[in-house]
């Protein structure tokens, strides 16, 4: 079984997030400071709208927020967010050796499901997770732990014998006994995951929150 991020792992969202804060901001005169950047990148949807709201001292109420985010960024997912390279691929390897799937993340459940939709993905998970219906923050571990109990037993130690190779130049997935977690390779960053222009690559699953994407955080 392997379980994945999606935003900056699967689908390279992470500059769509920038322009959002950018526009948002500069509808109201306003420019992000590397605080507040640092803060809402590493923060769920309502944490990060709540911050906004507190941070720019904002008359809107942190739901309005989230819902003007959430205008901003359904055509990108709909239309424009691109598939991280190699993605595409490793998913059809792990598909064609039968090893089932799981999509755990933190981005907005109607983001996601655009983006799924758009790139013809959903038929690879048996399971998505959103990690907003747990009640935590994708950084939290304890979100690993609830998913993978979600998802079933984990027999066994050893490395699955099934496990399809990596795309070229790029590193296998963290793996131990049947699980695989498949998370950006970078800090995470708003509504989703952070993520590396390389593509994918293994983390830690502690480091892994989700970015904005959560919202009204997989």
């Amino acid at each position: 079984m392997y379980l994945f991020d999606f935003d900056g792992t699967l689908v390279d969202s992470n500059g769509v997030w920038v322009e959002i804060d950018n526009g948002f901001l500069a509808r109201r005169g306003l420019t992000p400071t590397r605080e507040y950047s640092d803060t809402v990148g590493h923060s769920i949807f309502p944490i990060a709208a709540q911050f906004t709201k507190d941070y720019y001292c904002l008359d809107m109420t942190p739901e309005a927020i989230m819902a003007e985010w959430l205008d901003m960024a359904r055509d990108a997912y709909a239309r424009q967010v691109p598939m991280k390279p190699g993605a595409e691929a490793f998913l059809a390897r792990c598909a064609a050796a039968g090893e089932p799937m799981a999509l755990l993340t933190a981005c907005v459940p109607e983001l996601c499901r655009a983006a799924l939709a758009r790139h013809r993905l959903e038929g690879y998970f048996r399971q998505i997770i959103f990690v907003q219906e747990l009640g935590l923050e994708k950084r939290n571990p304890e979100a690993f732990t609830r998913s993978l109990a979600l998802l079933g037993p984990r027999p066994g130690t050893a490395p699955s014998s099934r496990t399809p190779p990596a795309p070229a130049g790029r590193p296998r997935p963290w793996a131990s006994g049947p699980w695989g977690c498949l998370t950006p390779s970078t800090p995470p960053t708003r509504r989703k995951c952070g993520g590396s222009a390389t593509g994918i690559s293994p983390a830690s699953p502690s480091c892994c929150r989700g970015g904005r994407p959560q919202g009204p955080p997989l």
